[in-house]
């Protein structure tokens, strides 16, 4: 009887130990794939940051007149807005 319930401890600690096993392995492949993730999108976002700033320079070398004239009408806009929500009085 006490050989019986030894060995059925034992085979359930081999289970306990071999499920263990097995789901560290998924985690280490779970980890492993979402780093591979990672890097794919930092090489994307590295491409796509290069291509905008190539299209930008490209912009404003076409169109300098029309680029300065943006930069002066966003920095207005911002900075009416900025003024604005200063002086305006807190609820």
């Amino acid at each position: 009887m006490f050989q019986a319930i030894l060995n059925r401890t034992g085979e359930n600690v081999a289970g306990a130990a071999h499920k263990a096993s097995r789901g560290s392995f998924a985690i280490g492949e779970a980890i492993e794939d979402g780093v591979d993730t990672a890097r794919c999108v930092a090489r994307q976002s590295s491409h796509v940051a290069e291509d905008f700033i190539d299209n930008v320079a490209r912009r404003l070398r076409k169109k300098p007149v029309e680029a300065v004239l943006t930069s002066l009408t966003a920095g207005i806009v911002v900075g009416s807005a900025v003024g604005w929500s200063i002086k305006r009085p807190s609820a």
